[in-house]
């Protein structure tokens, strides 16, 4: 016979020398897991502070070498000649009109799209392909899509043009527009669906306007986005809208950009053009970072 069963005081000694291991033990496990806790948290906060050193760096960079070169004639003269003065006003020109017009012909087809996929086919083959090749898009570096409009346009008709700069801006544009607007459908709920459906509203009525007027702040806030994007894209305008000296409003022909002109300006040993190239950049970063702004308060706003 066990001698401890017929003992009361020896098991309940028994189960408090248990209990006494068992809290040990897990006194044990959490002082584990809080390091282990306090060695994530360090490391996480070392990445940050190591991307917000760089990223401070830049920007006073920026600040400091671009706000020397703004004056009346960046605005108002044309790129000039080594060692002479001059302005941006050609660069500014083509770089708007490309970014407009891109995003003016990217948006409908992107946002169109993300309609289908989100409201008319979610699961259907097409709608798979349809995502796999925007999922490519998406990835794939802007050079690639630079090259593919330089074989398929600008070799083709033998002149570069900014029909072709926006045409490659628009590639970019597209895949962006249409994730952000299939998300952003996909988030309303079923509830708002049914309900327009019971009172006998078309299909296309409802998508447009209660789906996607209750995504539209998320679809707007993809396009700033992809406008953000294009913004600063260099590759692809090298190999399609290449660059232009002077005024030139027929995109038929050759059209300056600021991001090219930065690269050109940038990699000289003149001075004058260094001093153009930083305001370049000073113009795309607070461009770029106005529009990045503003889709977070239109975000934060939804």
């Amino acid at each position: 016979m066990n001698v401890a069963s017929n003992n009361p005081s020896a098991s309940t000694a028994q189960r408090l020398l248990d209990a006494a291991e068992l809290a040990e033990t897990r006194a044990g496990r959490y002082a584990t897991r809080k390091r282990i806790n306090q060695m994530a948290l360090a490391l996480s906060l070392a990445a940050m502070a190591f991307g917000v050193f760089w990223l401070v760096w830049i920007l006073w960079e920026t600040l400091r070498l671009g706000l020397g070169g703004l004056s009346l004639t960046l605005f108002t003269e044309m790129t000039p000649p080594p060692n002479e003065a001059g302005g941006l006003a050609n660069a500014i020109f083509g770089s708007l009109t490309m970014v407009v017009l891109a995003t003016f012909v990217g948006t409908p087809i992107g946002v169109f799209a993300g309609i289908y996929l989100a409201e008319y086919d979610t699961r259907g083959w097409l709608a798979s392909a349809t995502r796999f090749v925007n999922d490519i898009l998406l990835s794939a570096p802007s050079i690639v899509i630079g090259l593919f409009v330089y074989t398929v346009v600008v070799v083709r008709f033998k002149s570069f043009s900014g029909l072709a700069g926006l045409l490659a801006l628009a590639l970019i544009v597209i895949p962006v527009v249409i994730r952000t607007t299939e998300n952003m459908l996909m988030l309303v709920p079923s509830g708002l669906r049914e309900a327009a459906y019971a009172l006998g509203t078309p299909k296309w009525k409802v998508i447009s306007l209660v789906t996607l007027r209750a995504a539209r702040a998320g679809v707007i806030t993809g396009v700033l986005l992809a406008v953000a994007r294009i913004a600063g894209e260099t590759a692809p305008l090298l190999f399609t809208a290449l660059n232009n000296q002077f005024w030139n409003a027929d995109l038929t022909k050759p059209v300056s950009s600021l991001p090219v002109t930065i690269f050109k300006f940038a990699m000289s040993p003149y001075e004058n053009w260094q001093q153009l190239a930083w305001a370049g950049v000073f113009l795309i970063t607070v461009a770029v970072l106005g529009l990045n702004i503003l889709a977070r308060v239109m975000t934060r706003q939804k």
